[in-house]
């Protein structure tokens, strides 16, 4: 394993992990708010619904999925300043659904009687790919190597009254005019290259493949080259997620390291343990750990990572709930949800160990239009030894939309048994619901 870590967990750059749970907790709120709607709000409401703690959401439709659960409803959209202000009405803390929120407006609403968890500081380089990038550049903390796509945008020579220069400085007076920018990459990089929208990108939606420079021009005539961002295209043998979180005395705390694996780049399953050495673990925690303490984040983060040759490196950051945490509501003594709505309405910390030797969670992917039979699907796989199906209720949606998950909990006590278990259960899974054969 030497030389397969940028940082040592011992690096002074990489803070550990303190002890969770030992310092006191303030008064815990009994009603708190939530920035959207969807799955990951409704699951948040469920757990929120157990602890005790009413859960009012803001969304812009009546039949989102979190409002099966909440307490209480504001029907408008997610940035919607005023409605937000509402919702700071009815509860003490407000936390977020997902990243696509107007920062700087909602400063406003900030004050004695409101916090914001994550703070709206510690949200601010999260919100942007290029913010994150910079954000790990800062911390020393390693990921691939990017620039703004703007950065490949180089004017040529100023353009001489005759027209071609040859390359050389022109004869007459500087003309005003300047010939077209062309694209040209910065030094050190190389294709192919991945493109991604710095914000707003999703289940495989904003990132694109760039191979050569034909295709490089195609993108930049369809985008704006200052709202993406460009990386070496990473060779990874595996990609991983952790979930951390960080609670309003500092004390941090890490879920088990997962496997994650995609399809057509939007997540297909997550396998807990991911089958790598410890020590991949132990140093995923700790750039989780020092994420959290260099922001003061308090809530959860989740983190995505590439693992190969080059070691270790940090994909993405989601500061929110994530599908690659979902098989924590079986597999762990505290989900992921249970935890978010813990340390904003301002509990202790649940424990985050695993409870069972292993389990793979599968996402329900919306089929092709005429698949009219997921009630029976449904109700087969709910009939797996061990399953447990978390359907959303979502109305409507195209083909790939995520509509359910299902976790099955594994009994191997090693890797290879689980991998043989994984192999099995997922055959059985996508014999009843099939992957979509077009893209999402």
């Amino acid at each position: 394993m030497a030389g397969w870590f940028p940082l040592r967990a011992t690096d002074p750059r990489v803070q550990t992990i303190a002890d969770p749970l030992s310092q006191a907790t303030p008064a815990p709120l009994d009603s708190i708010g939530i920035v959207g709607g969807g799955q990951l709000a409704w699951m948040l409401a469920e757990a929120a619904r157990d602890l005790g703690v009413a859960l009012h959401v803001q969304t812009p439709g009546a039949e989102d999925p979190a409002t099966r659960a909440a307490a209480s409803v504001v029907l408008a959209p997610v940035d919607d300043v005023n409605a937000t202000r509402e919702l700071a009405g009815r509860c003490g803390a407000i936390s977020f659904e997902n990243e696509w929120i107007p920062l700087e407006d909602l400063r406003g609403l900030e004050g004695p009687g409101l916090r914001f968890l994550p703070d709206l500081d510690a949200l601010q380089p999260l919100v942007s790919k290029a913010g994150q990038r910079r954000l790990l550049g800062d911390l020393h903390l390693p990921a691939p190597r990017w620039c703004p796509l703007a950065d490949v945008l180089q004017p040529e020579l100023p353009l001489s009254p005759g027209g071609d220069t040859d390359g050389l400085p022109p004869a007459g007076p500087p003309s005003p005019l300047q010939a077209p920018a062309v694209p040209r990459l910065p030094d050190g990089f190389r294709f192919p290259l991945m493109a991604k929208a710095s914000r707003g990108g999703y289940d495989g939606r904003g990132t694109v493949p760039v191979a050569d420079l034909g295709e490089l021009e195609q993108l930049l005539d369809r985008v704006e080259p200052d709202d993406w961002i460009l990386e070496e295209l990473v060779a990874f043998e595996r990609e991983l997620a952790i979930v951390a979180c960080r609670d309003r005395q500092g004390q941090v705390a890490c879920y088990p390291l997962v496997q994650t694996h995609q399809h057509r780049r939007v997540c297909d399953w997550v396998l807990f343990p991911a089958p790598v050495d410890h020590r991949v673990e132990v140093f995923a925690r700790n750039v989780a750990a020092s994420l959290l303490t260099a922001l003061d984040y308090v809530g959860v983060l989740s983190i995505e990572f590439f693992y190969g040759p080059s070691g270790l490196q940090v994909n993405e950051l989601a500061p929110r709930t994530h599908n690659s945490g979902h098989l924590t509501i079986e597999a762990c003594r505290t989900s992921q949800f249970a935890q978010q709505v813990r340390i904003v309405a301002g509990l202790p910390m649940g424990a985050t160990e695993a409870v069972v030797p292993g389990a793979l969670m599968v996402n329900l992917l919306a089929p092709e239009a005429g698949d009219d039979d997921q009630l029976a699907r449904r109700r087969a796989l709910e009939a797996l030894p061990d399953a447990h199906l978390h359907w959303y209720g979502k109305r409507g949606g195209g083909v790939g939309r995520k509509l359910g998950h299902l976790t099955l909990l594994l009994q191997g006590r090693t890797a290879e048994k689980r991998e043989l278990e994984r192999q099995r259960l997922l055959a059985e899974v996508r014999a009843i619901w099939p992957l979509p054969h077009q893209p999402a």
